[in-house]
């Protein structure tokens, strides 16, 4: 859990992860080497929106929430510019809020990243890949050891819950500091702490 921008040396209002450039294979499937990202990042490179770490006394101080706000109005007005938002808009705006390059390895997606960095990755992003189309499940299974085992448990549960009948699991809050699970059992409830007395 990131307790603070700062604390991570940020020297910039937020940090991302850029796609990694060692799958040689890849390279032809690189968008922001050409064209127009090429053009406007110039010797920036093009970061992923799956993680980052914000410095919020920065972000706050130059107002780059605002500054995000006007340059969303102003692609959303073409809707070709909204393809993947998330993405492109900080990357956009890397001028006006520079962007710092988090480590390589805190975000490995094998489309970009070659298998030698794999052993030294913190996550993994099942990120989209151009040549191959492969669904990202299928990817998951393949890259991910535990994968089938935490999918094999949650079939579990899934059957185990339709052989009870479906029960209705929504939560309901209270004015007690409890909440209600409402399962047709008057007895269960989960004790809650309200945050404002913190």
């Amino acid at each position: 859990m990131f307790s603070s921008g700062s604390d991570y040396g940020l020297r910039a209002p937020y940090g991302y992860v850029p796609f990694c450039d060692n799958r040689r294979e890849m390279e032809g499937y690189r968008f922001w080497k050409s064209g127009y990202w090429a053009s406007h990042l110039g010797h920036r490179r093009y970061h992923i929106s799956a993680l980052y770490v914000i410095d919020l006394k920065k972000f706050r101080k130059i107002a780059a929430g605002d500054r995000l706000r006007g340059q969303y109005y102003g692609l959303s007005q073409d809707p070709n510019s909204l393809s993947n938002l998330d993405q492109d808009l900080p990357n956009n705006m890397i001028h006006q809020v520079n962007i710092y390059s988090l480590p390589e390895e805190w975000l490995w997606c094998e489309t970009w990243c070659d298998d030698e960095s794999k052993k030294r990755a913190k996550t993994i992003d099942l990120c989209n890949n151009p040549q191959t189309k492969e669904p990202k499940l299928t990817a998951a299974t393949r890259i991910i050891a535990e994968w089938a085992d935490y999918d094999q448990e949650i079939k579990t549960l899934m059957a185990q819950w339709e052989e009870e009948g479906k029960p209705n699991l929504l939560l309901t809050t209270s004015t007690t500091n409890t909440m209600n699970v409402d399962d047709g059992d008057q007895t269960h409830s989960i004790n809650i702490h309200d945050p404002t007395e913190l």
